[in-house]
């Protein structure tokens, strides 16, 4: 099979640098494309120069429709709004697209969703083994814990993260709640501050700090009567999500339509 031929969104940015990089490193792949914001200024700027890298030819541009026709697929680590902007597209010229943007509301998530009966995309807080395996981990043990052990989330990210908690502490808040079979949405707990009441049991909590330069950390704690479990990662280079994502990119290509994540890219579906 020839190289699969890739977009990156948002090249401009460090994950979007990141990606090319990590693009000119691996086998399997070519850069076909580089996407930035439409006025931004980094337009017309070579992703190989940006990334630091020789110069490879390819032109920061704003005209997905246009590089996509040779493409066939797009790594997409962006914001909601450019996602979104992005999906429709993808779907029509049959791109594999890999979602690692977060922040992403639910109705993002229902447009995202909405493609995938004729479109492979592949979602998902975080693109890394060790935190997919840490997922696959929180599932089981929350899963054999009873209400007894309280569940804590903590986070701690760049000082230029907008959105919290992030996507990676949302994605192992749904495998905590996945395992006590319960819905997230009601059984978390965010931004405490002030007189709270005491803690409602079975509730996960969460809590985000931001700072420095980390690249992401993230643990989560089962709290019961004398004891403690923590499981954690810690990030060390933000090349670490763009190796996964090409990963998923070159898993999903040629598969059939539908919502993939990295569970599925990593055969921990079924745990």
């Amino acid at each position: 099979m020839s190289d699969m031929r890739l977009i990156v969104a948002g090249a401009g940015g460090r994950m979007g640098r990141a990606l090319v990089r990590a693009i000119a490193e691996s086998k399997g792949a070519v850069l076909a494309g580089a996407l930035e914001a439409p006025g931004s200024e980094l337009l017309g700027k070579d992703a190989g120069v940006l990334a630091g890298l020789p110069a490879n030819g390819v032109k920061l541009s704003a005209d997905l429709w246009a590089m996509s026709k040779e493409a066939d697929g797009i790594l997409d680590f962006t914001v909601p709004a450019a996602t979104i902007a992005n999906v429709a597209i993808a779907a029509e010229r049959g791109l594999v697209h890999v979602v690692g943007t977060t922040g992403l509301s639910g109705s993002d998530n229902a447009v995202i969703k909405s493609v995938t009966n004729r479109a492979v995309v592949v979602q998902s807080g975080n693109m890394s083994l060790g935190v997919n395996l840490l997922a696959a981990v929180v599932k089981r043990v929350a899963k054999a814990l009873d209400q007894s052990f309280d569940i804590e989330i903590v986070e701690t990210h760049h000082r230029m993260k907008v959105d919290a908690p992030s996507g990676t502490a949302l994605m192992l808040g749904q495998a905590a709640a996945s395992g006590r079979g319960v819905p997230l949405d009601e059984h978390s707990e965010r931004g405490r501050d002030g007189i709270t009441g005491a803690r409602r049991p079975g509730n996960i909590g969460f809590a985000s700090l931001r700072g420095g330069t980390v690249a992401g950390d993230h643990s989560v704690t089962f709290l019961g009567p004398f004891e403690r479990l923590t499981l954690s990662h810690q990030a060390e280079d933000r090349m670490l999500f763009a190796h996964g994502a090409l990963k998923a990119a070159l898993w999903a290509h040629g598969k059939p339509p539908g919502h993939y994540s990295m569970a599925d890219v990593l055969g921990l579906s079924d745990i």
